[in-house]
């Protein structure tokens, strides 16, 4: 996760090998994760750049598994933040 410092809404982007599986599988996955990165997207300061990559696992995952994961990993956003920023 990047903060670029500029005044944009945060951007999400996603890495999905084929090791996750066939096509069917991988965009499966992809739609999983920008329905969830969607919802979460209000919390995450602005001008951030974050990138998720998809392990072979993910396939397997459920959507509540995976939105899980993604929270855990966007509250380590939130907790490195810089004090005095926002």
């Amino acid at each position: 996760m990047l903060s670029t410092g500029e005044s944009r809404a945060a951007r999400f982007g996603f890495i999905i090998s084929k090791q996750v599986g066939t096509a069917v599988v991988r965009n499966t996955v992809r739609r999983r994760l920008k329905a969830v990165c969607a919802e979460a997207l209000p919390r995450v300061p602005e001008g951030t750049d974050v990138v998720i990559r998809a392990l072979p696992a993910s396939a397997k995952a459920s959507f509540a598994e995976l939105e899980a994961d993604v929270h855990r990993c966007l509250g380590r956003l939130s907790a490195s933040a810089p004090a005095g920023s926002s």
